[in-house]
């Protein structure tokens, strides 16, 4: 059985540290490198305790990625960073495929946007290949069900873990700063809001919050429809909508954060439609650092590679 190999650049963030740990346990993968400057010269088994290779991090720039030649390369940079890693591997290693985990080309129609329950259709063995963003994920697994159903932007109320937030020292990942307490920030016009509206052609309006939780996030839509509908019909719309998709669970009851937080998947539930049926309030939950993030990665690199979409990814 071939293998791959992959390497990650931005490997000290959460989200990289994810992406080792999956890597590690991938039969099809193997790791290659790991370009991080504030751990260079560490070795990742110091650092990952499920990773036990023989890489230790490195600090590599465009132009020694590229030189490389690794089959998959993974860019897990702060947004604005892409870019040169981007120009360097098409101009040296056009055949690589690359994975960006920012939101630098999420708006590029040359990239193909890897939300795999609702894009993988549209794959057409593109090299490139945008991530979406943890809480895009959330906001279009809750919305797509009922897309024709709704009528005008749905309200979008997010609560991430402050993971979400990186590891650059913020207010938003202070947990001093966040304890007994609830951030509100970007409050209109946030990146996500717009690709959202984008991928699902219909507006949002986003009001994203950070917690004192690690990890996970809760994404309460609140839904007007054009015509009045049944709990009956929009909760058989979604049961039916993810029957398939063993990474998308369809509950009764609103999901909790802290029982999805270290899971693959995502959780739907909580339906509920005013008396009127001309509003709906649904309920998803995600872990920001996995489906948010590296397992989505993982599909999209696995589904670019011809093999089973799940391989090395743990149910749970």
């Amino acid at each position: 059985m071939s293998r791959h190999t992959i390497g990650i650049v931005g490997a000290r963030g959460y989200v990289g540290m994810e992406l080792i740990r999956l890597i590690a346990a991938h039969p099809r993968l193997h790791l290659a490198f790991v370009s991080s400057r504030e751990l260079a010269g560490v070795s990742v088994r110091d650092e990952i305790a499920d990773y036990d290779g023989a890489v230790a991090y490195e600090v590599l720039g465009p132009d020694d990625v590229a030189d490389r030649g690794v089959d998959v390369a993974v860019l897990a940079l702060p947004n604005g960073k892409a870019a040169p890693y981007v120009a360097a591997l098409e101009q040296r290693s056009s055949g690589a495929l690359i994975v960006d985990v920012s939101a630098d080309y999420r708006f590029d129609d040359a990239w193909y946007y890897g939300l795999p329950e609702l894009t993988r259709t549209r794959y057409r063995s593109e090299r490139r290949i945008s991530n979406p963003g943890c809480y895009a994920t959330a906001m279009q697994l809750a919305l797509a069900p009922v897309l024709e159903l709704l009528e005008g932007p749905a309200q979008c109320f997010g609560v991430s873990g402050y993971s979400g937030a990186g590891t650059a020292p913020s207010d938003k990942n202070d947990p001093d700063k966040l304890r007994n307490n609830l951030i509100p920030y970007a409050l209109s016009g946030h990146l996500h809001e717009r690709e959202v509206a984008r991928q699902l052609g219909t507006p949002v309006e986003f009001l994203p919050h950070v917690a004192p939780h690690f990890r996970g996030i809760t994404m309460t839509v609140n839904a007007h429809l054009a015509e009045a509908t049944s709990l009956e019909v929009v909760s058989r719309r979604y049961a039916d909508f993810y029957a398939d998709e063993p990474l998308v669970r369809v509950v009764e009851h609103a999901p909790w954060v802290n029982h999805i937080a270290g899971s693959h998947g995502a959780e739907i539930g909580g339906f509920d439609v005013s008396g009127e049926g001309r509003r709906l309030v649904v309920v998803a939950t995600l872990d920001n650092l996995l489906k948010g993030a590296a397992t989505q990665a993982l599909q999209n690199i696995n589904l670019a590679l011809g093999v089973p979409e799940l391989t090395g990814i743990r149910h749970g």
